[in-house]
């Protein structure tokens, strides 16, 4: 179909960018549509791995990219992609777009964010103190820095001017930092609006052309979407909105325009940060499931919290997001166990079941997970899909009233198999 949402179907760290990055060999255009830096993709594309942070996973398949308005960017960090992935061989020039209506992280972002972490202690969210959160904070406030005020040098000198001030406070006299020194600010700004100045576009009119041409376009997410700003596990979640939606959003086109949406899952699931975690494996088996799916963060390197597959969750996702079809990646990692436990409902505190993910937080927080075991099959997947293995995916896609499409079975790209 022309426009596809790929989106993150649990807490993020489902296998996106190895998603994308297949789909991608038969697209003419991939977009970001959310986040920052503070999330990555790995891709394996036979010797090669790519840990990408800001640029579509796109970009290693020589396919047109956007990073949308709904985005926020890092020009060091970009700029520092954009120098890899040429030192490696591929063009960027012509081939990223980045929507002038975008945010830049600030230095002062990054400050803030960390500050703001430590000050609350044991009640603190996680976050990747990449300054995400921050950055989303000034555009709602509307003083925020913009991708296009890089190009107008006026502009840009009089809004750093007026943020730092006002930041110099809070970092100074409420956390006890030093100041920003606005001329090198502004030094490193202009430095970074001549670099990235060729890649600054109007990313909308990029998409609607490409769709009206009939050419397929992919729409990819940072996160996932319990991660989700208004429909996540709240404050457990990212500063944006990687639900399927937010992709027309940030590129200003009409959900109508929206073929289809796949879902990426795990065939179990993880977590990064504070936070409820209704079907978190305790005992011997996370440890296991942790290193076998080598669940640690792509930016920061974080440990990921490891869980059973949660079929309430997903069910939830598959609502929110209008999933029509599910790739589930990791399968091989649970051909080590003979018994596979999936949470198939919630047992909330006053003693009743639900398979429906609840709306108050507090039964969130405090329900439990009702778990129906599967059988393993433990052997590995080289050879394509066992029995048992089938019938787990089965038991999935008959729970979720979606079908499985591609199951992924290691880590390369062409590990995927189509079903």
């Amino acid at each position: 179909m022309p426009a596809t949402v790929i989106v993150g179907a649990q807490w993020g760290d489902e296998g996106k960018g190895k998603i994308v990055d297949l789909l991608a060999q038969d697209a003419d255009l991939v977009c970001r549509y959310q986040g920052g830096p503070n999330a990555g993709h790995t891709v394996v594309v036979g010797d090669d791995t790519y840990k990408i942070r800001q640029i579509p996973t796109g970009v290693i398949a020589g396919k047109r990219c956007a990073i949308g308005a709904g985005c926020v960017v890092d020009p060091a960090v970009l700029i520092g992609e954009l120098d890899e992935l040429e030192s490696r061989g591929h063009e960027t020039r012509g081939v990223l777009f980045v929507s002038g209506n975008a945010h830049l992280v600030m230095p002062w972002h990054v400050a803030l964010d960390g500050a703001r972490e430590r000050r609350l202690g044991r009640l603190q969210i996680g976050t990747t103190r990449r300054g995400i959160g921050p950055a989303y904070a000034d555009k709602a406030t509307r003083i925020g820095i913009r991708v296009q005020d890089l190009l107008d040098a006026k502009i840009l000198r009089q809004k750093l001017e007026l943020a730092v001030a006002e930041k110099n406070v809070w970092l100074e006299r409420v956390y006890e930092l030093e100041p920003f020194d606005v001329e090198r600010i502004v030094s490193e700004q202009l430095a970074h609006a001549e670099r990235l100045g060729p890649y600054v576009a109007d990313t909308s009119l990029l998409v609607d052309r490409a769709l009206r041409a009939g050419e397929r376009v992919l729409f990819e997410g940072a996160q996932g979407t319990l991660l989700d700003l208004d429909h996540g596990t709240y404050p457990f979640v990212t500063s944006s909105s990687p639900i399927a939606a937010g992709a027309a959003v940030s590129f200003g086109i009409g959900p109508n325009r929206i073929d289809e949406v796949l879902g990426v899952a795990k065939a179990y699931v993880t977590r990064v940060g504070e936070g409820p975690f209704p079907s978190e494996i305790v005992g011997p088996d996370h440890e296991r499931v942790q290193s076998l799916g080598h669940e640690f963060g792509t930016v920061t390197g974080r440990e990921r919290r490891c869980g059973w597959l949660d079929l309430v969750a997903l069910r939830f996702a598959v609502r929110v997001n209008g999933i029509t079809s599910l790739a589930l990646t990791k399968l091989d990692v649970l051909s080590e166990f003979s018994e596979l436990p999936v949470c198939v409902r919630y047992r909330l505190p006053d003693g009743s079941e639900t398979e429906d993910f609840p709306a108050h937080q507090s039964d969130f927080h405090h329900c439990r997970p009702v778990f129906e075991t599967l059988p393993g099959w433990a052997t590995d997947l080289d050879g394509g899909l066992p029995e048992a293995a089938r019938a787990y995916v089965s038991f999935v896609a008959d729970a979720l009233g979606v079908p499985v499409t591609l199951v992924g079975t290691g880590a390369a790209r062409e590990h995927v198999l189509a079903l």
